[in-house]
């Protein structure tokens, strides 16, 4: 039965560990992209839960698997990151979104900041850049934590 916000009871644990891995979502209009990301956040031991191809998917993905942190491209077709972003930030807000884009010096902070965007990595950038950037912004979840949030309730 799904917890009051939506998402399972148990989120799989990282076999390594035995602690419940941070689940992320990758939105962007890249396959190969999509593919690298998830390579690295996975060896990492963060879960990817889910893969949208454009803002439209990304949106609809993130409401429907609620991740802890999603990282979105900047220039997608249909619905672009900054509007992604824009729905995602009023719908998810405590959810951290990440900017991976080529085009970062045409996102000003300001921008970024009033769109829910809490930090932007370049695609020139090496992927362990993006791995710092997420591991920064999702510490990991204690063995005490994870217990605590799959305990039943009263």
């Amino acid at each position: 039965m799904p917890q009051s916000d939506g998402r399972p009871d148990v989120t799989p644990l990282n076999a390594n560990t035995g602690v419940q891995r941070r689940r992320i979502l990758i939105v962007d209009d890249g396959d190969a992209v999509r593919d690298i990301i998830r390579i690295f956040l996975e060896k990492e031991g963060f879960l990817v839960c889910g893969e949208a191809s454009d803002g439209v998917d990304g949106v609809e993905q993130a409401k429907r698997l609620k991740p802890d942190l999603i990282v979105l491209d900047l220039a997608m077709p249909g619905m672009n990151g900054v509007e992604a972003a824009s729905v995602l930030s009023n719908t998810m807000p405590g959810v951290p979104i990440v900017v991976l884009t080529m085009y970062e010096e045409f996102l000003g902070s300001s921008l970024a900041s009033v769109n829910g965007i809490r930090a932007i990595v370049s695609k020139t950038d090496t992927m362990q850049k993006l791995v710092a950037c997420v591991k920064s912004l999702l510490p990991p979840i204690s063995a005490q934590t994870s217990k605590a949030e799959v305990a039943p309730g009263p």
